[in-house]
């Protein structure tokens, strides 16, 4: 199987309820509006759980296959998307009104973290707003 991949990891302190923030990143109709390459989900499902699939729309254009890989339900879930590892996202409770939300990429596609910094500023203002 080869050795263990290694991971890139960035996360972002939001001021909103964890089960908030899990809705966020776990239901398809989310996605667009914090993930910054994501344009549109389509999927049977509407949210994320282990065996789901579906597709993606891109910026760069093209639809592409995604299938949920793991899922800790309320607290983490990962993904592939065209075949391929991507990332993992984590949510952690730091109080009853604060999350901790962390995303993962392999470390082979470390640019991508500017990509996923960029997704949790964009999700920490979409919760914070949200939760007020």
């Amino acid at each position: 199987t080869g050795p263990p991949v290694r991971h890139l990891h960035t996360s972002i302190e939001v001021d909103a309820a964890k089960d908030e923030v899990w809705k966020l990143i776990s239901q398809f109709d989310h996605w667009p509006s914090w993930g910054p390459t994501v344009v549109a989900v389509e999927s049977d499902a509407d949210e994320v759980a282990v065996g789901v699939t579906g597709r993606v729309k891109t910026i760069a254009g093209p639809w592409l296959p995604f299938a949920i890989t793991e899922v800790e339900r309320g607290h983490s879930w990962t993904w592939k998307v065209a075949g391929i590892p991507a990332t993992g996202h984590r949510v952690s409770a730091r109080g009853e009104a604060q999350t901790l939300v962390e995303f993962t990429a392999p470390i082979a596609v470390a640019p991508y973290a500017l990509v996923l910094n960029a997704g949790l500023r964009r999700l920490k203002r979409l919760a914070e707003r949200d939760s007020v």
